[in-house]
C-alpha cells in the first residue's frame, strides 16, 4: 500500500519546493550594484573638510560594497563643478560629497549654474554639521555677546566683516546676522578664510563667521576674540562658547554641514541602501570621533532627513538672498 505523509508535510513540501523554483528568478531580479568601482567626487582642495570626509568614508564603504571607492577632486565655482559632474553621471557609480551651498542655493545664487540641486540630485545622508563662530578683533569692545553687539550698532557701517567670497555661507549668514540684530558692518570678500583671518589681526577687518577649529585656533592665541556660537544652543565642539541665540539674538540660527548626494538618476533602492551603509558607518564610535577631530558633529541622516534639512536651508539662505539681492558669478 501506498506510504502517504501527513497533509502539513506536504504543504510543506510545496510550498519549499516552489520556493526553490523561484529563487533563480529571483536571484535575477535582486540588485547586483556596485558591479564596479565607485566614485566620490568632491569639488574642493585636499585637506579641505569634504575631502577629509570623502577620505574618511571611502574605506569603510568599500568594505561595505565589496568594491573600491575612489575619491576624485573636481575643482571649481565653489564645488558645483563637481556637483554638476555627480548630477550629470550616468553610470550609475558616481556620488558627491558636497557642502549646504551645493546642495540648496546654488541655482539661486547664479542662475547660469548648469544644475538645480532639487531637480538634479538625490539626498544620500548629511554626515556632519557645525556652527560658526562669530569672531572679531581681540581689541574691539565688549566682554559679552550684549555689549558686543551694543558696540557694533554704535560702529554702523563704520565696522566691516570679512568672507571667503560673495554667496558662501558666511557671507549670507553675516546678512541674515544683520537683519536680527540691527549691526550694520560693510562686506569685504577674500579669497579665502585664512586671508580673512590674517586681515583681521593685523587690523584691517571688524568681524567674521568661520569655521569653529580656525576660530579658536587664534582665539586660543590671543590674537582674536570669540562672541558666540550660531548654532541654536552651545555646541559640543566649542562648548565653552555661548551661542548667539541665548545671548540675545532672537530666532538666529546658522550652521554649516557636509553630505552625501547622488545623481537623480539613480535608483531609489541604491539610494536606500547607500543612505543606510553612510548613516551607520559615521555613527560608529571610531568614525564619530575621527569626524569630530574634523570639526562635525556627526548626524547621520536618512535620506529624507537630508531632503528636509536642504528644504529648510534652501528657504532660509534663499530668503537671505533675494532679500539682499545677492549674486554671485
Amino acid at each position: 500500500m501506498p506510504q502517504f505523509l501527513p497533509r502539513r508535510v506536504c504543504l510543506a513540501a510545496t510550498l519549499a519546493t516552489a520556493a526553490l523554483l523561484s529563487l533563480p528568478a529571483a536571484l535575477a531580479q535582486a540588485p547586483s550594484w556596485p558591479t564596479r568601482p565607485v566614485r566620490i567626487l568632491v569639488g574642493f582642495p585636499g585637506g579641505s573638510s569634504p575631502d577629509l570626509v570623502a577620505r574618511a568614508l571611502a574605506e569603510p564603504l568599500s568594505q561595505a560594497l565589496g568594491q573600491p571607492v575612489v575619491v576624485e577632486t573636481k575643482l571649481g565655482a565653489g564645488g558645483n563643478i563637481a556637483a554638476d559632474q555627480v548630477a550629470k553621471s550616468t553610470d550609475g557609480h558616481t556620488l558627491g560629497v558636497m557642502i549646504n551651498g551645493n546642495l540648496t542655493i546654488a541655482k539661486l545664487l547664479n542662475p547660469k549654474t548648469p544644475y538645480d540641486p532639487a531637480r538634479d540630485l538625490v539626498p544620500v545622508s548629511l554626515v556632519g554639521t557645525a556652527p560658526l563662530v562669530l569672531a572679531a578683533r581681540a581689541d574691539l569692545p565688549g566682554n559679552s555677546i550684549a555689549e558686543f553687539f551694543a558696540a557694533a550698532r554704535a560702529g554702523g557701517d563704520q565696522w566691516n566683516y570679512g568672507t571667503p567670497g560673495v554667496g558662501t555661507v558666511g557671507h549670507i549668514g553675516m546678512e541674515l546676522l544683520k537683519a536680527r540684530s540691527g549691526i550694520a558692518p560693510v562686506h569685504v570678500p577674500y579669497p579665502g578664510n585664512p586671508q580673512v583671518i590674517t586681515a583681521m589681526v593685523g587690523g584691517q577687518l571688524n568681524l567674521s563667521l568661520l569655521p569653529p577649529a580656525l576660530a579658536m585656533a587664534q582665539v586660543r592665541a590671543g590674537k582674536l576674540k570669540a562672541i558666540g556660537v550660531t548654532s541654536a544652543g552651545r555646541s559640543p565642539l566649542v562648548p565653552e562658547l555661548p551661542s548667539l541665540a541665548e545671548g540675545g539674538i532672537p530666532g538666529f540660527q546658522l550652521e554649516i554641514w557636509t553630505a552625501v548626494a547622488a545623481p537623480a538618476s539613480m535608483p531609489a533602492a541604491t539610494v536606500a541602501r547607500l543612505s543606510a551603509l553612510v548613516s551607520e558607518i559615521v555613527r560608529t564610535p571610531d568614525m564619530r570621533a575621527r569626524l569630530f577631530q574634523q570639526g562635525w558633529q556627526v548626524a547621520g541622516t536618512s535620506s529624507e532627513g537630508l531632503a528636509n534639512r536642504m528644504k529648510s536651508d534652501t528657504a532660509l539662505l534663499g530668503g537671505v538672498i533675494l532679500m539682499q539681492g545677492i549674486k554671485a558669478d
